[in-house]
């Protein structure tokens, strides 16, 4: 089960993630999500727990519960949205053509 682990402090590592989880049951991966550009801490991650079962049961336990001076907010991760590629769509033709129709 895939866990979303809002509110984290940006101090908190991916083993502070992980060792907080398991007391709950397996834990398969534990990551905290970083910036690209800088590599500081967003304030979220996820954790992946073996089973339904115990990844309700640290939901359950873990939402509210403070970590690292933050009081985290955590729930069962939704799928994320699909993004739409960018580009034209092929039934459209792009609303200019460059500069070939300027008059200078």
């Amino acid at each position: 089960m895939n866990i979303y682990v809002g509110n984290v402090s940006y101090n908190t590592t991916n083993d502070d993630l992980r060792e907080a989880f398991e007391s709950y049951g397996e834990v398969t991966s534990a990551v905290v999500v970083n910036d690209k550009e800088t590599g500081r801490s967003k304030g979220f991650g996820f954790v992946e727990m073996t089973t339904k079962e115990d990844g309700l049961a640290a939901i359950t336990a873990m939402n509210g519960k403070e970590l690292n001076g933050r009081t985290l907010r955590v729930n069962e991760a939704q799928p994320r949205p699909e993004r739409k590629t960018g580009g034209f769509r092929s039934d459209k033709k792009p609303s200019y053509n460059g500069n070939r129709d300027r008059n200078y």
